[in-house]
């Protein structure tokens, strides 16, 4: 099988790079498998604490491979983890997406998995599958409007446009734009200052960010409790706790 996703690891960091530059980094079905291994091991390595996704030759994804879905009606979906294996069930650590040239339909239903999104002044989002007789379904429909007001989400899926990446910053859908060509530079610096906390502390805190978005607001201090309370009785909390004491970095463990 040829590599459709390359990983490498710098520091703490897994960079994933989809790596199908004749496809603009279409999505087929191997393509999904590669990238649901490679996001298995940033999850099971104690040694990785930050992902970033990106794609190869100056691009992010175009989406789906639909030359393969004409042909013989290929879905690049996982079970149990949706389009890239990755949609449906994003891993238990950050994932930031460095973009550049075009995050398209489950391109951008990518980005939209992940947990920050860094892109070049040139970078071009959208939704085109209305104009395909499709519909976003990896998650375009559902995380869009809970990440910018429901008129613009409306107008983004119904039309299909493309949109820039400026308006997308300007939306809050990008944390920070960079030149063209910096985006992965950009997304390992922001990735540097996640992996100076306490691992643990980062995957609790988004595991309850994540999920807590339709909790009772009567329950959502006792459905966070059983979640926070082994960070605040961890060794890296200890950690924490001493180093600021003793004016030094801390050394983390994760557990």
């Amino acid at each position: 099988m040829s590599e459709l996703v390359l990983s490498e690891i710098i520091d703490h960091i897994m960079i994933i790079t989809l790596n199908r530059p004749e496809a603009r980094n279409a999505v087929n079905y191997e393509t999904a498998v590669q990238l649901a291994k490679a996001l298995d091991e940033l999850d099971a390595s104690p040694d990785i604490r930050v992902g970033i996704l990106t794609g190869a030759a100056q691009t992010f994804s175009a989406g789906m491979d639909l030359k393969a879905f004409a042909k013989d009606g290929q879905r690049p979906y996982i079970e149990n983890r949706g389009f890239g294996g990755m949609c449906e069930r994003p891993p238990r650590k950050p994932v930031i997406a460095a973009v550049e040239g075009y995050a398209l339909a489950g391109g951008f239903e990518l980005a939209l998995a992940c947990d920050l999104i860094v892109a070049s002044e040139e970078a071009k989002f959208g939704l085109p599958e209305v104009k395909r007789g499709i519909v976003p379904g990896a998650g375009g429909m559902l995380r869009l409007p809970v990440r910018i007001p429901y008129h613009l989400a409306m107008e983004i899926v119904l039309t299909g446009d493309m949109f820039d990446a400026r308006r997308a910053h300007g939306l809050g859908l990008v944390n920070e734009l960079t030149p063209k060509g910096q985006a992965l530079e950009q997304a390992l610096a922001l990735a540097r200052r996640i992996i100076n906390n306490g691992p643990l502390a980062v995957q609790v805190a988004k595991q309850v960010i994540s999920q807590s978005r339709d909790w009772p607001q009567d329950q959502m201090f006792d459905l966070q409790r059983p979640i926070t309370a082994p960070v605040f009785a961890s060794a890296d909390a200890k950690e924490g706790a001493t180093a600021f004491a003793e004016k030094r970095p801390p050394v983390w463990q994760g557990k």
